[in-house]
Order: structure tokens, then C-alpha cells, then sequence
């Protein structure tokens, strides 16, 4: 299983970088062994920030999902497909200013200014 979890993750990289191939772009990723892989080829455009270990609460996604389930919590839905459609339309709502004001973390701005991107 660890192979094609590392097969999967290495496809991931390879198009997401295609997808945004005239920017550098950073992803910052958990301590999971895939994260890892010593055969792991990284995008010349993308760079991994790794978190710091036993750490969850610093995962930018987390906080997203917390604002996500403001609006999802007194909800009910019939199925899962009329879920993942409210998920999409509040996704579609962020605008960049929210999504920076959940997700700039000190540690992620300082390596954004260090990696001397601006």
C-alpha cells in the first residue's frame, strides 16, 4: 500500500505543478512518510513546507474547515450529494481575503519572505 500511496502523492505533485507551471508554489504538508519518500521527485515549481511535527492545529485546511462549518452546522442534508454542493458554494464564496485571514500562520508568512517570492 505505501507504494501507491507514494505513486498517487508523486501524480499530485507532477499535476499540480503542471496546473500552475509560471508560478513557484508552495504546499505545505504534514510529517507523513509519503510526504517523504526518498523517490519522491519534486517539481522544479513547487516547494514543500513541512509543518511542524504533532501538530495539526497549524494546518491552514483546518482553520478553512472550521469557517466551512459555521455555516454547515445546524444543516441537514438528504444525501451526500446535496452536502458536497453547499461545501462547493461556500468554497466558491471565499474570497482571498478570507482565505488569507485563515490560513497566514507567522511560520508560513516567514518562509514565504525567506523563499523571497514577493
Amino acid at each position: 500500500m505505501k507504494n501507491k500511496t507514494n505513486e498517487c502523492y508523486q501524480q499530485f505533485l507532477n499535476e499540480f505543478a503542471a496546473c500552475y507551471p509560471n508560478s513557484l508554489n508552495i504546499l505545505q504538508v504534514d510529517n507523513g512518510l509519503f510526504h517523504k519518500a526518498k523517490r519522491l521527485q519534486i517539481p522544479q515549481n513547487l516547494i514543500l513546507l513541512f509543518q511542524p511535527a504533532h501538530s495539526p492545529e497549524l494546518n491552514p485546511i483546518e482553520r478553512v474547515w472550521e469557517h466551512l462549518k459555521h455555516d454547515l452546522k445546524w444543516e441537514l442534508f438528504d444525501n451526500l450529494e446535496k452536502l458536497q454542493a453547499k461545501v462547493g458554494q461556500l468554497l466558491a464564496q471565499l474570497t482571498p481575503q478570507i482565505a488569507a485571514s485563515l490560513t497566514g500562520y507567522d511560520f508560513i508568512l516567514n518562509a514565504l519572505s525567506v523563499a523571497n517570492i514577493f
